[in-house]
Parts: structure tokens; sequence; C-alpha cells
């Protein structure tokens, strides 16, 4: 490690001159970064002004305490340039098979029925696209149609502290976050342009099945004032709360144009959705992400194919974009009877999750299985994917401080990157219960 840096890395080093700081940052890797550098922190004052006040949202941050307190990591993620840009040429390359029509032909064919109504243009906003991300390994684990945290990370970059002139160059600019916000908006807009209706975009309806009770009810919240604050009536509603008559969904008095879609049903086949999956079909609203989203991009089965080298070039896949997937998906098959003897002997290798499942439920590490679990999984659908280790960040200098785990999600939206963020925990899987763990900005180290 350069002299420099170890005092930088030990909040010491404010005598430094930017340059000079930056120059012995220069030489520090991404994993020093991780287990090193305590020098950016979040800024609860910083993070309470933000909720409460630049956003208009009074008791929001005593909700986010009492309901969530564990929603925020307490230290940024640095990843290289090399794999950010890299995590964004694999979301335009999936974006680019998914495009094909024999793989939507062969992926709609084993779908549920409304997967193959046609939406109406509607893309599908807030794909996340999860990795395992160190120095030297790199994987994309999942896709997620309906993926939260975009909003309370951009509350997040506004409420970060740096303490010495290196590392306070490697946050973004105080712009960034309502930049975001503007993609945000401008991605519902888009969606709307889609649709091809020749009328304003008035009202969004965000839903959920009783949204009040949702771990992340205050990313809801905090998509309300966004909504608002850009001229567009919002509700936070229960399905159960609409209603559909004359050809339009309505809230109340209140007929909604939109209905930003925060289900986990994702075919809408709950007797409670009834209501927005006929309105769906009737288009009597516009249903964003959608159950044809979800079908071609976040079934886990579509790992499968992604990183098939004999089905991408059956499909006729460009080379480069097959030697992407094939080196940046772990290898992904589907969980039957024929490889179940296979699969339980190579299990310590493997991570198994069910194909149609969300919010890592029921996905285990393969070295952690019992044989009753086992069971269960070969009873299900299920998919085995090749166990791609975290990367890890260190919370404090202390010699008994925790190593928490981390992935990293793209938020994107037409194959195009909005933002990324961290997930920090403890455990087989992210689940926002870990002490200094949850969200966390991503930031990139210096280019070596």
């Amino acid at each position: 490690m350069p002299k420099l840096v170890m005092p930088l890395l030990d909040n010491d080093a404010a005598f430094l001159s930017t340059a000079a700081a930056a120059a012995a940052l220069a030489g520090v890797s991404i994993e020093t970064l991780n287990s090193q550098c305590f020098c950016i922190s979040l800024d609860k004052d910083a993070l309470r002004k933000t909720l409460e006040s630049t956003l208009g949202q009074p008791g929001l941050f005593e909700l986010v305490q009492q309901r969530c307190p564990h929603l925020f990591a307490a230290h940024p993620v640095f990843i290289a340039p090399a794999h950010l840009d890299r995590m964004a040429q694999v979301v335009r390359a999936v974006e680019a098979v998914v495009a094909l029509p024999a793989y939507r032909e062969e992926v709609l064919a084993q779908s549920p029925a409304i997967a193959r109504h046609d939406p109406g243009g509607v893309k599908g906003v807030f794909f996340g696209y999860d990795f395992h991300v160190t120095e030297n390994n790199f994987g994309l684990i999942e896709i997620n149609t309906n993926a939260g945290g975009a909003m309370l990370n951009a509350v997040l970059s506004r409420a970060q502290h740096a303490c010495c002139p290196a590392i306070e160059q490697l946050l973004p600019p105080s712009a960034r976050a309502e930049t975001f916000e503007s993609k945000i908006i401008a991605m519902f807009r888009q969606e709307w342009s889609q649709y091809g209706l020749d009328k304003p975009l008035r009202s969004i309806a965000i839903v959920d099945v009783s949204p009040e009770q949702q771990y992340l009810y205050p990313e809801f919240l905090l998509f309300q004032q966004l909504f608002q604050r850009h001229g567009l009536e919002a509700v936070i509603v229960d399905p159960s709360e609409l209603s559909l008559r004359d050809g339009l969904l309505w809230h109340g008095r209140l007929t909604i144009d939109m209905v930003y879609n925060r289900l986990t049903d994702f075919s809408l086949e709950a007797v409670s959705n009834a209501t927005l999956r006929q309105a769906y079909l009737e288009r009597a609203t516009l249903l964003t992400p959608h159950p044809q989203a979800h079908a071609l991009y976040a079934d886990k089965r579509n790992l499968a194919l992604l990183c098939d080298a004999q089905q991408l070039k059956a499909w006729k896949v460009p080379q480069a974009i097959q030697d992407l997937l094939l080196s940046s998906i772990p290898h992904t098959e589907i969980v039957t009877a024929e490889n179940a003897e296979r699969l339980w002997r190579e299990r310590r290798g493997l991570f198994f999750k069910p194909c149609a499942g969300f919010g890592s439920r029921a996905a285990y590490r393969g070295d952690k299985l019992t044989q009753r679990v086992w069971k269960e999984i070969l009873a299900g659908d299920y998919v085995a994917q090749a166990l791609i280790l975290p990367g890890q960040r260190t919370l404090s200098a202390e010699t008994t401080a925790p190593v928490l785990k981390f992935d990293v999600r793209n938020y994107a939206y037409a194959g195009e990157v909005l933002s990324v963020a961290a997930r920090l925990y403890q455990g087989q899987t992210t689940n926002f219960r870990t002490l200094g763990g949850g969200f966390a900005p991503v930031y990139p180290g210096p280019k070596r």
C-alpha cells in the first residue's frame, strides 16, 4: 500500500493536498478500500433533513427508524470502474437477446397465458440486474422486474459524509440525486408515450398488497412525493381498493392512468388482483412492470438459456454478445429428476433458487442444504446456479468489526443503467436485518 494511503485510510490525512491524496489513492485496490476505508459514512442528520425537509415528508425519518432500522448501510461500497462498465454491457447484452423473436417464443411458450398478452409497447420500469463482484470474480446472479430501493438510494446519496480530500473526490456531485430523479420521471413518461394514448399522463397508483404494512412502504411515500412534485396525482393503494367501470380503472373518484406495480403476484393470479388483471387485459390502465416483462426477464429459468452456448448459437446471437454472457452469467440449470443426483453431489459449489422466486425467499446455498430442504427443492421448480461469492465490506477498523457481504444492483430501463447501488448483509442472502447493513451507495474506485 502506498505510504500516503495508510494515514488516509485512518482518517488522518486532512493535511494532504487533494492532488497528493488523489495520487496516493490511485494505487489502492478496490479490496483495500472496501476493507480499510471508513472515511465516508452515513450522515444521519443529513438523512433526516433529506427525508423530512428536502422531500417534504414529515415523520418519514422516524418511520424508517421504527419500521426498517437496517435499511441504510453505515458505509458505501467501492467498485472498479471496469466492473461498472462490464455490468452495463451485460445489461445491454441481455436486452439484445430478449429482443430476439426466437428467444421470446421459447420463453413465452412455457409462461402463464397472461404473459403472452400484448402490454402495448410498455417496457417495464425498474429492472434490477443483481451482480456479485470482487476483484477476481464477476457474475450476474439474477434479474428482477420490480426491483425496490431506487428512490431510497436517491435519498441515501444525499446523506454521505467524507472526511478527507482524496475520498471526497469520489463522492458524486450534489446534483446526481436530482438527475436520477429526473430520469425516473422521464422513464414513467416514456412508458406512457409508448402506450400510445392521445392524452397526457395525469395519475399514477402505486399498488401493493396492504402497502402500509410493506417493509419498503417508506419508499412508496417517496415515490408519491416525487410524482406529486411533477404535477401527477399519486395514490398508494391495495389492489382491492381499485374498481373497473366505463372502460377505466378507478380509485374512488380518481381515474388511474398508470399503475406502478409493486406486487409480487407476477401473473396477477390472486383473487384480490382480479380487478387489476381485468384492467390490464382490457387496456383500462397502463401496468408497469407487467407479467410479460417478468416472464421474459425475471423467471430464473431464463438464466439457464442465457448461459447456454448451443442455444445462443442457434439463435444466431452475435459472437461478442455470446462471449460476454457466457463469461458473465454463472452456469445455471433447471433442477430435474434426471440431474438431481449429480446436483446433490455438487451442491457445495451451487446456489439453489425457485424459478419464480423474489426477495431471496426459499433460496439456499448448497453447502447449507439438509435432506428435508433438498426434498422440497426437488418437489418445486428450482434452478441450480454455480456459486459466485459476493464481495465483502468491513465496517470499521476495530479487529472485531464485522465483515459484511454485498451484491450490486443495477437499476435499468430499456437496457440503460440508471443507477447502481449495493446491499450489505450477513447470512446466505440479502435480508435488511443486519446491523450496519442495508442499501449502500456504490462509488467507482480509482482507475488503475
